[in-house]
């Protein structure tokens, strides 16, 4: 097959490693509209459930993959000052840009080719020249732009502001850190993806946002102010930029998948709300769906991308809901502070609904122990 991906992103990249090592007489030609090496963002987060679809799908390239990974079996809720610790949360932790690059290393090593500095304007004329275009281009997809009517996508922003910050205070842990101040309530998602640097995301709901006067603040004023919020965690480390301006979630959905000859990929077909950790590991665990509906479909272009809807819209439309209420708690998590600190972390952990006092027994007998001593079981809303 001849195919062109447009996005050097996970999901694309990753997409053409499992197509070009499964038959390299494929030509894959990948298209990505930034230079080489720029990426935005700090870090990227797995759970070991994540990672598990990975080496299931290549283990030789998942030796590779998670060969410099920051490793940690345990997350921290801190509330009031107090550090709660939830244990059996496993996660693995790495540079997005060192990810980028050992996709890149592996696609090149086994033939594929990676143009970047180039932007595909004409997307139906590059259609006509391949057998498949596969549009990994992001939750900005130009490719879903040029054919709205055909995709349908509907688009939901919502209300909390966001920043995306680094430090060199390292985070083991992965860090919820919820910090009550004059204006409002602060939180920040942080942890270590390097040896040395940890990411440092803040959210704070419109309302604070704007009697903080960070509407008005230049991006070197919210850092300073920022690091000022959460100088107890920060020490004195304080907090680097990247393009780390203000904005609000953008929630992506497609009611239409395909089009033509035309997939959707990663955050170009859906977006997961990063509260979860999941919207790499989605973009990941789309291209490996695709590829399979592709290998159990030789040359039948309706019956792979069908396979692959059947397979990726149920896990989909799960992790979006789950986000949707993830989303809710955070958006109304004033509500929740006056909790005391155990209570509070049992509630943040219950907030999608997914996880049960059972699960959590299971994977911290002492943590549920705890929450049991406080009743927080029985005050906690049933799961949606």
């Amino acid at each position: 097959m001849k195919i062109a991906v447009i996005g050097a992103g996970p999901a694309g990249l990753y997409f053409s490693l499992l197509a070009k090592k499964h038959d390299p007489s494929h030509q894959i030609q990948v298209y990505e509209q930034n230079p080489a090496g720029a990426t935005y963002g700090w870090g990227v987060v797995f759970s070991d459930v994540g990672l598990s679809f990975l080496q299931e799908a290549d283990p030789e390239f998942f030796k590779a993959f998670v060969a410099h990974h920051e490793r940690c079996d345990y997350m921290e809720i801190v509330h009031r000052g107090t550090h709660v610790q939830v244990h059996g949360n496993h996660f693995s932790r790495t540079a997005r840009i060192d990810m980028l690059r050992v996709l890149e290393d592996a696609c090149r090593r086994e033939g594929v080719k990676i143009e970047y500095n180039r932007r595909i304007d004409d997307v139906s004329a590059l259609a006509r020249e391949v057998d498949l275009v596969v549009a990994a281009d992001g939750g900005n997809s130009a490719v879903r732009k040029q054919f709205a009517d055909r995709f349908q996508p509907s688009f939901e922003k919502r209300r909390n502001k966001f920043a995306w910050y680094g430090t060199r205070q390292r985070f083991h842990p992965v860090s919820l850190i919820f910090r009550e101040t004059p204006h409002g309530v602060f939180i920040a998602h942080s942890y270590q993806y390097s040896p040395e640097l940890s990411t440092f995301l803040v959210e704070v709901d419109p309302d604070t946002w704007q009697r903080a006067g960070l509407h008005e603040a230049s991006e070197d004023d919210s850092r300073r102010y920022c690091a000022d919020v959460f100088r107890p965690e920060l020490g004195g480390n304080e907090l680097l930029t990247n393009r780390s301006l203000w904005f609000e979630a953008n929630i992506v959905r497609n009611e239409q998948w395909t089009h033509r000859n035309i997939v959707l990929l990663g955050d170009a077909l859906r977006t997961v709300h990063f509260s979860l950790g999941s919207g790499t590991r989605m973009a990941m665990q789309d291209a490996i769906a695709l590829h399979q509906g592709l290998v159990r479909h030789p040359g039948d272009l309706p019956a792979a991308f069908a396979a692959f809807e059947t397979q990726r819209r149920p896990a989909s439309s799960s992790f979006q809901s789950a986000a949707a209420r993830s989303l809710d708690w955070y958006e109304n998590v004033a509500d929740k502070m006056h909790l005391d600190p155990v209570s509070f972390a049992y509630d943040y952990m219950r907030r999608t609904g997914q996880v049960s006092h059972d699960d959590l027994k299971l994977r911290d007998p002492h943590f549920a122990s705890a929450c049991e001593a406080l009743s927080c079981h029985q005050r906690a809303p049933a799961p949606a």
